[in-house]
């Protein structure tokens, strides 16, 4: 019975989970200048340099942020 409930948690919870998380790496990963993104914490901008574990974004005019690739949640670029 138990193993009925672990194998259910997994195909519903941890698997999709896992694939979600999967597809954001990849995303993180594949990041390149001039990508629209937006931040965990709400922030949109255009990416202005890539490094191996931050990204300067472009917020607005000179303004610009240099945060974790961690913090990127959503490539909003246009798909080509």
């Amino acid at each position: 019975m138990f193993a009925l409930i672990f194998l259910v948690m997994y195909f519903f919870m941890i698997r999709p989970q896992r694939k979600q998380q999967k597809a954001l790496d990849e995303m993180r990963k594949a990041l390149t200048k001039g990508d629209k993104v937006i931040t965990v914490g709400g922030i949109y901008g255009t990416i202005a340099e890539v490094d191996e574990t931050s990204v300067l974004i472009k917020v607005d005019g000179d303004v610009k942020l240099r945060v974790d690739k961690n913090s990127v949640q959503k490539d909003t670029t246009p798909a080509k």
